[in-house]
């Protein structure tokens, strides 16, 4: 991969080139190279690979949820870290890649302030932060003790749980959800709790062994040290450590100088050789960071995809309706409820009412699908009866807001104890990308059958998003069940094409979209109708504001 450009004007002994040109305050002999550094250097080559050597093609396809606050709220807007938009093409592949930063450096040094203002800078709403510091190792009882006395080394590769942090890495990449540890830094142990996190556009991790592993290293697009003078990162230190972690100033002291000093020499600094590029002073140096920000966004031009709906639109003309596509018989009171709600001059009572019916019969013709099985139960006569029983764990039912909320009631009238979960999804009125804004699922969903609810789904975009969360949380594809009262063919097909075990369930098909998308003839713009809002100008099938079909 090609760094940045470097400045010209920052000459260092050291092969990464330097960013932005803030090479004089470098204290003088800090690369002098010694005996000693050349043995240190030798232990690192056991975890680090030769400098410019070759890496394999990676598929890197991921979503990022996450039920948790936002990630930052910034000067300028709130950076959201609940997921991107899975694109697939026409044919059902997904084809948009993230992009892996690395920052390594010395404790305290500044990584996670350069992370958050590259963040910042990069106004891109998908982003994920990932810290080493989740994955410190699990401590015995002595090496408990040993913490608890500052005598173990927390700055030794051998404190981290490599292994834990690929497998989370390569699985955020692809798309799956991870489980993230929470480390407790006053009692030197995980917590119960996890925390969890998906992929992004951007995902930045962070720590002071980011580079420390050859396999680790691969995963990283780009690889940022960032270099602060020691004695600064002292000050940090014993003000971090006091503060937060309830040390005191004699144990950080000790600490640093018989663990944190030596780390740094011996297995961190050394790193500097393999980071494309070097931030000196850290967080204070903004040119830098403008120069990284200006090359991940021009990684991330050369990556993007626009979901081409006219590609879409047209890919599956003439072809049949996939046969995971199940539409209510039209009898003529399925047809005579159609004709009401598709009405523009019917009330809103008379719209509510004929969908509220509609949705009970979808909601019962979509429970035919779940699984049975056969039981015997004895009748108040005593007698055997042959029948069947739900042969799953629990149905959840998971509703695109707004407008699939409004299935809820009927979901509930005929399933007991059913739980229910709200996923909010909005259009980007910049991009006509949908955004996933807000994520609230029950736990243990991937135990459960799910079906997932929206009123209308024109292009598929805010379906196939919505599927794209369940399977984050290991809901498995054939257990999901899409419902909607009008699809449009176009919908299904994107769907069953990018989802080909998701069950479709829908009152009608309409074959048409117009040039803005919006099913033809369609409903209209079912939330205005339902909750009696404002319609929007162009009478959009979408929420106002929100889903994209």
């Amino acid at each position: 991969m090609a760094a940045p450009p470097a400045s010209a004007d920052a000459p260092r002994p050291v092969p990464p080139p330097l960013a932005a040109g803030d090479g004089p305050d470098r204290p003088e002999g800090k690369n002098e190279t010694t005996c000693e550094d050349r043995s240190n250097a030798e232990s690192l080559d056991r975890l680090l690979p030769p400098v410019g050597a070759g890496r394999s093609p990676r598929k890197r396809t991921t979503s990022q949820c996450k039920s948790e606050p936002p990630l930052l709220r910034t000067s300028k807007r709130t950076i959201y870290t609940a997921g991107r938009p899975p694109w697939y093409n026409e044919h059902g592949t997904q084809s948009k890649e993230a992009f892996a930063i690395g920052l390594g450096g010395g404790s305290a040094s500044g990584k996670t302030t350069v992370a958050r203002m590259i963040i910042e800078a990069l106004d891109v709403p998908w982003v994920v932060l990932l810290s080493m510091d989740s994955f410190y190792k699990v401590l015995t009882r002595q090496q408990q003790e040993q913490a608890a006395h500052n005598n173990f080394n927390f700055d030794h590769p051998d404190a981290f749980d490599f292994d834990l942090i690929i497998s989370t890495l390569k699985k955020l990449k692809q798309g799956k959800s991870v489980k993230v540890p929470i480390y407790d830094f006053t009692t030197h142990s995980r917590k119960k709790d996890w925390k969890t996190l998906y992929g992004a556009n951007v995902i930045i991790f962070e720590g002071i062994m980011a580079f420390a592993d050859k396999t680790l290293l691969e995963l990283l697009d780009m690889k940022i040290f960032v270099d602060t003078d020691s004695d600064i990162r002292l000050v940090r230190r014993l003000r971090r450590d006091i503060s937060e972690r309830g040390r005191d100033i004699e144990g950080v002291i000790k600490q640093y100088n018989k663990f944190v000093k030596p780390a740094f020499d011996q297995y961190i600094q050394p790193t500097m050789r393999v980071a494309d590029i070097v931030v000196p002073r850290g967080s204070g140096n903004t040119v830098a960071i403008d120069l990284i920000v200006q090359h991940v966004h021009s990684q991330l031009e050369e990556r993007k995809l626009r979901w081409d709906l006219a590609a879409l639109a047209s890919a599956h003309q003439c072809h049949p309706l996939p046969r995971t596509l199940s539409v209510l018989k039209s009898t003529p009171q399925v047809r005579g409820m159609h004709t009401i709600i598709r009405d523009r001059e019917t009330s809103r009572d008379e719209f509510i009412f004929y969908s509220k019916r509609l949705m009970r019969l979808l909601i019962e013709h979509a429970l035919s699908f779940l699984p049975f099985q056969d039981c015997v139960v004895q009748t108040p006569q005593g007698q055997d009866y042959a029948g069947k029983c739900y042969a799953g764990k629990q149905i959840t039912g998971v509703s695109i807001l707004r407008a699939g909320e409004t299935m809820e009631p009927a979901l509930r009238a005929v399933c007991k104890d059913v739980r229910i979960g709200t996923i909010l999804i909005q259009t980007n009125q910049l991009t006509g990308e949908p955004e996933l804004h807000y994520l609230r699922l029950p736990k243990d969903i991937s135990d459960d059958h799910v079906i997932l609810m929206d009123c209308t789904v024109s292009t598929g975009a805010a379906a196939m998003m919505a599927v794209r969360v369940l399977l984050d949380h290991d809901v498995p594809e054939d257990k999901i069940f899409l419902l909607s009262l009008l699809m449009a063919e176009m919908g299904v097909h994107s769907v069953a094409y990018a989802f080909p075990r998701v069950r479709i369930i829908t009152t009608a098909v309409d074959k048409r979209v117009n040039d803005l998308f919006r099913i033809i003839p369609g409903i209209g713009n079912f939330g205005d109708r339902y909750f009696g809002t404002d319609a929007v100008p162009d009478g959009s099938d979408d929420e106002e504001g929100g889903s994209t079909g």
